[in-house]
């Protein structure tokens, strides 16, 4: 039987088109890498996205290479999202907090022709420049700059160059399953790994995650997404704010709590997504301040575990609603959040707080199980830890250039997390494999101990590491910032476990820093904390 129905492709090009044609006058708003602020709206960032499209043909970029970026969440990263991908080429977002032999290794493994960076990352780019064998043009995200020029002279300026160039180009006729973005993993061990994204997996992406159980923007919403451009395309957010037309506030290099509240407060943004080491900030800001962010309504947080007292925080004292999600580079990455059902509404406060901690449920177009060491499948009762596997329609089934398949023989992907799902299937991630803490055979979560921790009022910071033990093997050990002027000792936070998790799986020691290490992508640097404390009970 002949199908009836319109066949489209899910193409970026459909995305930006759409908030240009019904959201044209929209705001986007830009903090600009010398902190002066920039407004655009939708109409314009489609036009100069075309622009920008126009102007790589004219420089003879390959028409499906892979172009880097270097950049801060502004409009003009912005616009190299939808020019670069809805022209056929492949958006290369690389995070610059990574080892500079790492970003070498990436350029270098992704064949990047183009390099687009901000004023922040001349010195890398400078330094790398001559290691980086396929890059053909460096272009400085703004007007000309003689600091610039000088110290990369062969660079080529964004803002001349789409001075010259016409918005009449006609994005191409794409196959959906065209590449369209690459994002590289962290790379905690090894070399980084690359997922090549396709317009299909984005656009689905873009629809799934903003469900109304998911991230649920609308266009009413004014969101500040603080989670970087080049760490897994903002959460896909700059494609969904597209897709809806919401109006945008993208912070530039200011991500500190103080820069953080006058966005908030002064473009009155209602959505704001990061990680929990910047809503720390944000938190302690608001505590300086007075601000109450009337505003704000929801925070979503991702990337590690979201704090009790964080949610505690935000929900008692500013009326802001925390969600945890939980994703990766894999993912897309949105694969689940936490948002409640009917029934839990109904829930005792603390029996909904315990159900609103965890990291939520799969999106439409997202499967998950459990499975022991033998990939025996685990019952989803809530209590039963296994590893975790996902499949889905923006889930990764072969890395960039690898030759082998990342799935098991049944076609999951493996995440290396601990977890467990209930019957409802809301996961909590109960540790990574490697951070899980085996003491005289039984495990221990670093999570559950780190979220014990956090939930004191003297804690800014904490994370659990195994220690070497000659009786137990391994033991827990804690490592912890305290809160500015606070004066917490060891004794007094280890007795602050006592009837919150079994005694045999309390800390056996408390390590007292200035700061934890974190990665490119604000998380906690287990691997560097084991090689300085891992033997601190011997």
């Amino acid at each position: 039987m002949q199908s009836s129905m319109m066949s489209m492709p899910l193409t970026i090009s459909s995305l930006i088109e759409h908030a240009a044609r019904y959201h044209g006058e929209t705001e986007v708003i830009s903090v600009e890498t010398d902190g002066t602020v920039a407004t655009s709206n939708w109409s314009r960032i489609e036009s100069d996205a075309r622009k920008l499209s126009a102007v790589l043909s004219s420089l003879h970029v390959s028409s499906d290479a892979c172009c880097a970026t270097v950049a801060w969440n502004n409009k003009r990263h912005l616009q190299i999202y939808f020019g670069v991908a809805a022209g056929g080429r492949v958006c290369h977002t690389i995070n610059p907090r990574l080892f500079p032999e790492q970003i070498e290794y990436i350029v270098n493994h992704a064949a990047d022709e183009v390099v687009f960076f901000d004023k922040t990352f001349t010195p890398l780019v400078r330094a790398l420049k001559d290691k980086l064998q396929t890059v053909k043009h460096y272009i400085f995200m703004g007007e000309s700059d003689d600091e610039v020029k000088t110290a990369i002279p062969e660079v080529l300026f964004y803002d001349e160059l789409l001075a010259s160039a016409s918005d009449d180009y006609i994005w191409p006729a794409l196959d959906e399953n065209t590449p369209s973005s690459l994002c590289y993993t962290s790379g905690t061990t090894g070399h980084p790994k690359g997922v090549l994204y396709t317009h299909r997996t984005t656009v689905l992406h873009s629809i799934g995650g903003n469900q109304p159980d998911g991230l649920a923007i609308s266009a009413k919403d004014t969101v500040l997404p603080v989670v970087p451009m080049f760490h897994v395309n903002a959460w896909g957010v700059p494609y969904i704010a597209a897709a809806v037309g919401c109006r945008m506030v993208l912070p530039g290099p200011g991500l500190d709590g103080d820069s953080l509240v006058r966005l908030i407060d002064g473009y009155g943004v209602s959505l704001a997504l990061g990680v929990p080491t910047i809503w720390i900030g944000l938190l302690a800001a608001l505590e300086k301040t007075g601000s109450k962010v009337p505003s704000l309504k929801r925070t979503v947080v991702g990337g590690s575990a979201l704090p009790t007292s964080m949610l505690q925080d935000f929900r008692d004292n500013y009326q802001v609603d925390s969600i945890h999600a939980w994703g990766m580079t894999e993912t897309s990455p949105l694969g689940t959040i936490n948002q409640p059902l009917f029934k839990h509404l109904e829930l005792p406060e603390a029996e909904y707080e315990h159900v609103r901690l965890g990291q939520g449920r799969p999106l439409y177009g997202i499967e998950l199980r459990l499975v022991d060491d033998d990939g025996v499948q685990v019952a989803e009762d809530g209590e039963s830890h296994g590893r975790l596997q996902t499949r889905g329609l923006w889930v990764v089934s072969q890395y960039y250039k690898a030759s082998e398949s990342a799935l098991s023989e049944d076609g999951w992907f493996d995440t290396g997390d601990v977890a467990t799902i209930d019957n409802d299937g809301y996961l909590i991630i109960r540790d990574r494999s490697k951070d899980m803490i085996k003491s005289g055979g039984e495990w221990i979560s670093s999570v559950e101990l780190e979220n014990i921790a956090m939930s004191h009022p003297s804690i800014a910071q904490a994370a659990a590491i195994a220690a070497a033990h000659k009786q137990w093997d391994e033991r827990p050990v804690m490592i912890v910032v305290r809160h500015e002027n606070a004066e917490l000792r060891e004794d007094e936070l280890l007795q602050f476990f006592d009837n919150k998790i079994a005694s045999w799986q309390k800390p056996d020691a408390v390590i007292f820093v200035d700061a934890l290490p974190l990665g490119g992508t604000g998380k906690v640097l287990k691997t560097r904390l084991r090689e300085q404390y891992g033997r601190h009970l011997l």
